[in-house]
């Protein structure tokens, strides 16, 4: 697939997978800087050997850390990109749902799927995408979200 696509080719990838990224290590220092940022130092994304007694073992990162990292996974490979397209706004979800903690020190992933496309006004597409998060060597995703993104042309 080309990653650059018309608007008259959107309507050929609504339900197909438009992209999946390269994996992206979670390590401790990305999982504090948000804990400093979010204000969320609940032990289990902070402290090492309190962590390790639960039964995650260690440190996880945040969900909302997790679900924060689809603006640049998206932009890494996320999918298709319109021709004239001028900026992309994150418009929202949908519906989230974290099914698996990110160990730290795991690699995720994102697979885009495209389940809309819509303008909205002149030269205002709303992209609908499901997102997966996958975890390196884990069965069950991080989480799966429908995300939107509103893609404004030139």
């Amino acid at each position: 697939m080309s990653n650059l696509v018309s608007v008259d080719q959107l309507g050929e990838y609504v339900g197909k997978e438009v992209g999946v990224t390269d994996w992206l290590e979670v390590d401790q220092d990305r999982i504090n800087k948000f804990a400093d940022a979010t204000g969320d130092h609940q032990y289990i994304h902070i402290d090492a050997e309190r962590a390790a007694e639960t039964p995650f073992g260690t440190t996880i990162a945040h969900g909302f850390l997790t679900l924060s990292l689809l603006s640049m996974l998206g932009s890494k490979n996320g999918g298709m990109k319109l021709k004239n397209s001028v900026m992309g706004i994150n418009y929202g979800l949908d519906k989230v749902r974290f099914i698996n903690p990110v160990k730290v020190d795991a690699k995720i992933r994102a697979r885009f799927q495209l389940i809309s496309a819509e303008e909205k006004k002149p030269k205002h597409y709303l992209m609908k995408h499901n997102v997966t998060i996958e975890i390196d060597g884990e069965e069950k995703p991080a989480l799966i979200a429908e995300w939107l993104g509103m893609t404004v042309l030139a």
